[in-house]
């Protein structure tokens, strides 16, 4: 949050399909490359809250900027996994936006979330 502050920016979170799909197409021509990106958006889980399988963010919850709510349900769409985070309620963890390039032409960009 602070290296963003810096940089006079501030974390977000996504709340749904329509701000995904704005939030690949944004990171997808800043990384144009076909190597594998990885973005911290934001995405994190404390040390006190275990690994949830069950919920589409796996426990992990937006760290958001300026006193703002994070939604507190999260659309199953966005629980998209690259590889499932480690079971845990010990550590504190960030996840990442995992970004590759499109696997067919005209196709978006594949993604996953990646601890």
């Amino acid at each position: 949050r602070s290296a963003c502050g810096r940089r006079r920016g501030g974390l977000a979170w996504v709340s749904g399909e329509p701000e995904l799909r704005l939030l690949l197409g944004l990171l997808a021509e800043a990384a144009a490359g076909p190597a594998p990106s990885l973005f911290w958006v934001g995405l994190k889980r404390n040390a006190s809250t275990c690994t949830d399988a069950g919920q589409p963010l796996r426990g992990f919850s937006w760290d958001g900027a300026g006193g703002g709510v994070a939604p507190r349900e999260v659309p199953v769409a966005l629980g998209r996994w690259v590889k499932e985070p480690l079971r845990s309620c010990l550590t504190a963890r960030c996840a990442g936006l995992h970004l590759a390039a499109a696997a067919a032409p005209g196709s978006g960009p594949t993604w996953g979330w990646k601890e």
